[in-house]
């Protein structure tokens, strides 16, 4: 069974730099595409980047392009998401999610592309 355990999370101020990480159960090459998703309070889940299993390839939504980078570390079996100058919008609950199937490669925005998730891990960011 596959299990996706974020960590990282925490309480920063405006500005501040976090690296979230995720660890999976199984082999990170064998779950191919990996992403992060973020959900605030009474707003739906949304796309942050993805990593493709293939070419290295990364994906990112126009709010995290050139402050958040994500990176696989297919020998540790972590999927890992860098924050830089972090504002208070982007307070959520940051969560790992897996493709599982070669054909999903990353680019896909939709939640519904990723079969298996995370619980997920708090990032508040004040102001």
């Amino acid at each position: 069974q596959v299990q996706l355990i974020e960590s990282g999370g925490g309480l920063v101020q405006t500005g501040s730099s976090l690296r979230l990480s995720c660890t999976a159960s199984v082999l990170t090459r064998d779950l191919y595409a990996m992403a992060w998703f973020r959900q605030a309070p009474g707003k739906e889940r949304e796309f942050v980047a993805a990593s493709s299993a293939i070419g290295g390839r990364t994906y990112y939504a126009d709010s995290a392009k050139g402050r958040f980078t994500i990176s696989r570390d297919n020998a540790k079996n972590t999927l890992y998401l860098e924050m830089n100058s972090l504002k208070p919008e982007d307070t959520a609950t940051y969560l790992c999610a897996a493709a599982g199937t070669i054909s999903v490669v990353g680019s896909e925005t939709s939640s519904r592309e990723y079969g298996y998730w995370g619980q997920g891990t708090r990032v508040f960011v004040s102001s």
